[in-house]
């Protein structure tokens, strides 16, 4: 056909999704394999520590961190070296956490039985603000001592990678046992005992 310059048309096909699928696709799949390879890794390289779990289950005592973290509440700082020579149960929580909230009262319960024996709970309480771990505290009438982890550095330092967390350690200050997650009377009973 002529148009009105007296050239010829030339007849194009209309495009299809058959002729566009593979111009989209390529690049869809290529950037989804690359992001699921970057998540991998991620995943793989910063994914909590499970070296502790690890040494624990091959029947291993692992060495508690001693770090000075600073008393809730209170001026000065603590450590599980205030502690030396006692078996400590010591827990990872925040106020805003619910299980944490509910195993409170068992672990008071603990610290009151464990400590004519040699035994004290020692909260770690983390990425909390002071004021609600103070009121919560006093709401359950809980009275062990809670330090605070304020960057959960010393979380990091045991593999913390939620909350509740408990560790218990020996007199030599070493960790026994590890409970990711909220504790039970039976698993204390279990695990604690034989170490008061």
């Amino acid at each position: 056909m002529d148009n009105a310059r007296g050239s010829r048309e030339v007849y194009r096909p209309a495009t299809t999704l058959q002729h566009v699928r593979p111009r989209v696709y390529w690049p869809v799949t290529i950037a989804a394999a690359a992001l699921i390879a970057l998540l991998t890794y991620g995943v793989a390289s910063n994914g909590p520590d499970t070296s502790l779990d690890e040494q624990l289950a091959d029947g291993k005592r692992v060495e508690a961190p001693v770090t000075d973290l600073p008393v809730l509440g209170a001026d000065g700082t603590g450590s599980l070296a205030d502690h030396a020579g006692k078996v400590v149960v010591l827990n990872v929580w925040a106020s805003w956490c619910p299980p944490c909230v509910s195993e409170m009262p068992l672990l008071q319960r603990t610290h009151d039985k464990i400590a004519p024996r040699g035994g004290v709970v020692l909260g770690i309480d983390t990425q909390d603000a002071s004021e609600d771990a103070l009121k919560f505290l006093r709401e359950k009438d809980i009275t062990f001592t809670s330090l605070r982890d304020r960057d959960r550095e010393y979380g990091r330092e045991l593999g913390v990678s939620g909350y509740p967390e408990t560790f218990l350690i020996d007199r030599e200050g070493r960790i026994a046992a590890a409970r990711r997650g909220p504790v039970t009377q039976a698993w204390l009973d279990e695990h604690l005992d034989p170490l008061l």
